[in-house]
């Protein structure tokens, strides 16, 4: 007769409490929609410039930190998601600290300044990492970024009809500037549509919307896709003109003529929509980017701020000039005479080479590979997956805002900043969750029917 089995049996850990489970659960609520409401708060408050709004995005940033780290403390365990975006977030903190620790900024208070803001985006892309759990919230997401962009876009047109050269029709720029939407320049305006757009463009391709509804994610693209070229932007026309090859190539890869024809349709609508209300200005705009450019190659101010960029550069390569110090620095380095103040490289990769180095340089580099490298693995099957569909349009949105960048300073604007990084958060962040698993499982739970065997004689 076999004995039983008298192995002792492992105690049950501390089962949570009612209560405490339903404090986790507002928690979680909370951080999520308190982390991407923040993101869409920022452009609102006119890009988030101002010293009052830049406040306003730390501490919230901070509070909702300390709210998951309180959370993590209810629920009894320490549970963190990963990113492969952490790691070179830490070295370009390293580097920062050893700006400070070797005293080699040019301006050790901004320096502070610049770590602080650059700490509340990191707070973000990890938060946006711990929240996202569940594909409920990706389609949340999907669908609150393409209503948001297509308010904000109705609203900037009402207001560039009925200008009065003031923001929301009541405040004026201190220092003058080309308004469009919250934003004081229409440059930063279109690189906040250039990551928006996308969501709804995607949307339209895939298979989560009936063909009964899919003129509404067609409307809000091409609305706020017109409204990038209405602005008078050329950088931002340039970079949409590069997000739209590319998702005509992914389009193309995906062999789907009904996604091939309604990004053609939606095309066509923007020429339509930007010809009949913006039109001589636009064509102006769009004819006049080879001469203009001709004319800055010459001795136009941004080519002359790159030339003095480079020196500065060649001055200090390795640890650059201190994290935000490029206007502190740069007034010894001028080449022409200006009565403007330049807080800005009009280059953000120049920036970043002046203000950190080649060592800053190549954690921005290493940033950007593992984004792109993790964003492609989730977009095989995106037409029905929605989390390969965000993704997707995540990677579309940071590739206009990439190439923004070499003509303008979006990422030295807070609120295009936070809403790059946790794009670039949603794109990198591996998928434990989705239909793509799901329907993994139920098709090896169905095996192919076989054959019987013919019975024995």
């Amino acid at each position: 007769m076999a004995s039983p089995n008298l192995a002792p049996q492992e105690q049950p850990g501390p089962v949570p409490q009612p209560a405490a489970r339903s404090a986790t659960a507002i928690a979680d609520s909370v951080l999520f929609y308190g982390t991407f409401s923040l993101v869409l708060f920022a452009p609102l408050a006119f890009g988030s410039t101002d010293p009052w709004s830049v406040f306003v995005m730390q501490i919230v940033s901070a509070s909702l930190f300390l709210l998951w780290l309180l959370r993590q403390v209810l629920s009894g365990s320490l549970q963190v998601t990963s990113n492969p975006l952490f790691r070179p977030i830490l070295f370009f903190a390293a580097l920062v600290l050893l700006q400070v620790a070797l005293g080699i900024t040019a301006y050790r208070y901004q320096t502070y300044s610049s770590a602080l803001q650059y700490v509340s985006y990191a707070i973000l892309i990890f938060l946006a990492t711990q929240t996202l759990q569940r594909t409920s919230q990706v389609k949340v997401l999907a669908w609150a970024f393409s209503a948001y962009g297509t308010l904000l876009a109705l609203f900037a047109i009402l207001q560039s009809l009925s200008s009065n050269a003031k923001i929301y029709w009541l405040f004026e720029p201190e220092a003058g500037g080309w308004i469009y939407g919250p934003y004081v320049n229409h440059n930063h305006y279109a690189g906040l549509m250039e990551m928006l757009f996308p969501m709804s463009m995607v949307m339209t391709c895939t298979r989560h919307v009936s063909r009964r509804w899919r003129w509404l994610p067609m409307s809000a693209a091409v609305l706020m896709s017109s409204t990038i070229f209405l602005s008078g932007s050329r950088g931002g026309m340039i970079a949409f003109l590069v997000q739209a090859v590319l998702l005509g190539i992914f389009i193309a890869r995906n062999r789907s003529r009904r996604g091939a024809f309604l990004a053609g349709a939606v095309l066509l609508v923007i020429a339509g929509l930007m010809l009949w209300v913006g039109g001589e200005g636009v064509l102006n705009r769009l004819t006049s980017i080879h001469s203009a450019a001709k004319t800055e190659i010459a001795g136009g101010i941004r080519f002359a701020i790159d030339r003095d960029a480079l020196k500065m550069f060649a001055k200090k390569p390795f640890l650059g000039w201190g994290l935000g110090n490029f206007a502190t620095a740069y007034p010894q380095f001028r080449s022409f005479y200006s009565d403007k103040f330049v807080n800005e490289a009009h280059n953000d990769y120049l920036q970043v080479l002046v203000e950190t180095g080649i060592l800053g340089f190549v954690a921005v580099i290493w940033f950007l590979t593992l984004t792109i490298r993790r964003g492609l693995r989730k977009i095989g099957e995106w037409t029905w997956d929605i989390n390969g569909a965000v993704a997707l349009a995540a990677l579309v949105g940071c590739t206009g805002i990439l190439v923004h960048s070499f003509f303008d300073f979006n990422l030295q604007v807070p609120a295009n900043a936070a809403l790059f990084y946790v794009l670039c958060a949603i794109a990198a962040a591996e998928t434990r969750f989705g239909s793509h698993r799901r329907r993994r499982r139920t098709h090896a739970s169905f095996p192919p029917l076989q054959q019987p065997e013919p019975a024995a004689k």
